[in-house]
């Protein structure tokens, strides 16, 4: 890594609200069964699926299940990509945990004339090994960042990350580590789409008692295989049930076709892609008439 950063000034201030940690509530649908997945002797675990599997909502109720260990959480976006952006809020959010955390490594980010940032890295994790509790740090939406040097970074800090430390990222795609390499070390645990999914379970307890609806199992059942245990998916369709008196024909009807799971992947997934693979995307669309037919998926036709 031969990156410089270049000064973070005065004059580019930090949004305060990225370094917030999402609050869980009981009102929502516990899961203990993933929950206990995430073993914080671990250097790194990954929650990996696309847009609506709940990532962000299970890590939120992860920091309040251990309300004693002290969490840092950064919420990324596009404009994150600069090196010294993006470590300036990472080293921000370590030092909600420990003021004093990250100050000697802040400060050669900060100065005039910034060294390359594997010294500062460097820096950061001796400071890191002086904290004698064990903390995590929670990287969201980590598929915002596409800059390589980030990654480096973000490698270099991973393997040599003291074991009082624990880094979780929530990412839609998976990030461009060394995961084969942690993953024969045992050091990764990995969450992805297929743990992710509502069991029939999970989906009955969140139509019935978090949206309010008053809906038969197998009508749940059905909802369930028709989304594939996609939460927002089932999120999307009891939206749609609400007020409506013809629930078991909306429920054998229901598609991807519905106006709400069309509005969600527009916004949530084809307008974050970029112009080269939205324009690859829309001709390579399935047409209308085939995707019409029995036996797709959501997750297929979209």
């Amino acid at each position: 890594m031969t990156v410089s950063a270049r000064p973070i000034t005065s004059e580019l201030p930090l949004l305060e609200t990225k370094l917030y940690l999402p609050q869980w509530s009981a009102d929502l649908v516990s899961r203990p069964r993933l929950i206990d997945r995430i073993d914080p002797q671990r250097k790194l675990t990954l929650v990996s699926a696309p847009a609506g599997f709940g990532k962000t909502t299970l890590l939120a109720e992860w920091v309040a299940a251990l309300p004693t260990r002290p969490v840092a959480w950064v919420s990324l976006d596009q404009s994150d990509n600069d090196p010294a952006v993006y470590w300036t809020y990472l080293i921000t959010a370590l030092q909600n945990i420990q003021p004093s955390l990250g100050k000697r490594s802040l400060s050669l980010l900060q100065s005039p004339q910034p060294p390359q940032i594997e010294s500062v890295l460097m820096t950061l994790l001796n400071e890191l090994t002086a904290v004698e509790a064990d903390i995590a740090l929670i990287l969201d939406d980590y598929h915002a960042i596409t800059t390589q040097a980030i990654h480096d970074g973000i490698g270099f800090l991973l393997s040599h990350l003291p074991p009082q430390m624990h880094l979780i990222i929530a990412s839609r795609a998976d990030p461009p580590l060394a995961l084969a390499r942690f993953r024969s070390h045992g050091a990764l645990t990995e969450l992805r789409a297929s743990d992710l999914r509502f069991t029939p379970e999970e989906a009955a307890a969140f139509l019935n008692r978090v949206m309010g609806l008053k809906i038969s199992a197998a009508e749940v059942a059905a909802l369930e295989q028709r989304t594939e245990g996609w939460i927002a998916g089932l999120q999307l369709a009891a939206l749609s049930l609400k007020g409506r008196e013809d629930i078991s024909d909306f429920v054998a009807a229901f598609s991807g076709d519905d106006r709400y799971i069309v509005d969600y992947l527009l916004e949530e997934v084809l307008q974050r892609q970029s112009d080269r693979v939205r324009h690859f995307l829309l001709p390579t669309a399935l047409l209308h008439e085939l995707r019409k037919g029995q036996g797709f998926p959501i997750s297929v036709v979209f």
